[in-house]
């Protein structure tokens, strides 16, 4: 009787033992595996999925350690936005399916790098300074039957050094319903620079700003676009617009070279691109003036999306040098002309101005100007899709303004210029 009793305990305790030995092994294989979770950055999203496959058995409870970070772990995922940059030392709490009483720990690390924003100064430029500039600029507004926002924000690299904002930018509502948009960006090596690219743009918007002109150029459009005009009056009507363009454009290196004298100034001390749209919408459609001097690119971009067009010569170099400025005698020969647009469409979805600082981060080169998939991910950017979680809302738009100037504000390595974009929708 003795013999049987201690047979059925042996019996009994055997799969215990051999149940609890598969456990203890199971749990041992999960403590040592080797995890390392990907680095996180502060103040960006931040996601990382724990793979468990090869531990069925095993069920993580919690994470410990993990509330300093701001993260949190839900389904098996790690998520959030972390604060700031630490090395973090988390115990992943956990169980076995078959043994959920017995709570144990396994170590891992997490290393949060710093916001790169971060290790940047922001010194602020010298108010008292000979033409003093604000660090950053945005407006809104009605453009046509449209709407129009434009944000300017000055480069890491000039807030690190305390230097000036060298881009600029002015909206003008014209006479006769016409609407002018125009983006300068000042040379960074030209000494005043940031009073180029204000004159620049300031001027061109004041040149128009006259009814004798704008009902010149109207008068030349109605020629150009009325369809019992003969190929030659159309012609000549063309010509007309671009002598009048031509004229704005000499005017504003005429003013530029008279403000260097007036200041004891080389005219290359202010070196700026100039880009420029007038834009008026007639019974045909919309007409678009465009020019351009530099490296800032005029895109239109069709209803659905499927068609973009650059509206303007981009002057860029294979080598260093490429870019020609206003501000430049030489920009006034012969190809003058092939510098200035017109285009007439029915509809448009946008058009867009913008300067190296935004371009050169999110085209790169300048053959994807005119990539519809580029500008749509530029679109998507803009809608909130970038590590920031930075959005302009094109629709419910009250804030457009500010939203696109902390926007503009994105992180892209080696690309600290100064950065304007304006967008009319």
């Amino acid at each position: 009787m003795m013999g049987k009793f201690f047979r059925k305990s042996t019996d009994e305790s055997r799969p215990k033992t051999m149940e609890q030995a598969v456990i203890f092994k199971e749990k041992e294989e999960f403590k040592d595996a080797h995890w390392v979770l990907k680095n996180a950055s502060a103040k960006q999203f931040y996601e990382f999925n724990l793979d468990m496959d090869d531990f069925p058995n095993i069920k993580i409870r919690n994470i410990s350690g993990l509330e300093e970070t701001g993260l949190v772990f839900e389904n098996n995922t790690i998520s959030g936005t972390p604060v700031t940059n630490n090395m973090y030392h988390l115990d992943v709490q956990f169980y076995h399916i078959h043994d959920q009483k017995h709570i144990e720990t396994k170590k891992i690390q997490l290393f949060v790098n710093a916001d790169p924003k971060d290790l940047w100064k922001n010194i602020p430029s010298d108010t008292n300074a000979a033409f003093y500039k604000s660090e950053e600029d945005s407006f809104k507004g009605s453009f046509s039957d449209k709407k129009i926002v434009v944000a300017s924000k000055r480069g890491r690299s000039h807030a690190h050094e305390g230097k000036f904002r060298e881009d600029d930018f002015t909206v003008y509502n014209l006479p006769e319903d016409w609407n002018i948009v125009s983006v300068s960006d000042g040379a960074g090596s030209a000494a005043v620079a940031r009073e180029g690219s204000r004159l620049a743009t300031a001027t061109i918007g004041q040149f128009f700003n006259s009814q004798e002109i704008v009902r010149g150029i109207e008068n030349n459009i109605n020629q150009m676009y009325a369809s019992d005009s003969s190929d030659i009056e159309r012609s000549d009507a063309e010509q007309n617009i671009k002598n009048i363009l031509s004229e704005s454009v000499l005017h504003v290196h005429q003013t530029l070279e008279q403000t260097a004298s007036e200041n004891a100034l080389s005219v290359s001390d202010l070196h700026a691109t100039l880009i420029f749209t007038l834009l008026k919408k007639f019974s045909f459609g919309y007409v678009i003036l465009s020019f351009g001097v530099g490296d800032c690119p005029i895109n239109l971009i069709n209803p659905d999306f499927s068609e973009v067009k650059l509206l303007n010569q981009m002057d860029v170099g294979e080598f260093g040098g490429g870019t020609r400025f206003i501000t430049m005698k030489e920009i006034f020969n012969d190809t003058m002309a092939s510098r200035f647009r017109i285009t007439c469409v029915k509809d448009f979805s946008y058009l867009v101005l913008m300067t190296d600082g935004i371009y050169d981060p999110k085209f790169i080169t300048e053959n994807k100007l005119e990539d519809t998939e580029s500008w749509k991910t530029l679109f998507e950017d803009l809608a909130g899709n970038n590590d920031d979680r930075t959005k302009a809302d094109f629709i419910n738009d009250e804030k457009i303004d500010e939203e696109l100037l902390i926007w503009c504000d994105f992180w892209s390595r080696g690309n600290h210029d100064d950065r304007t974009l304006a967008i009319i929708y």
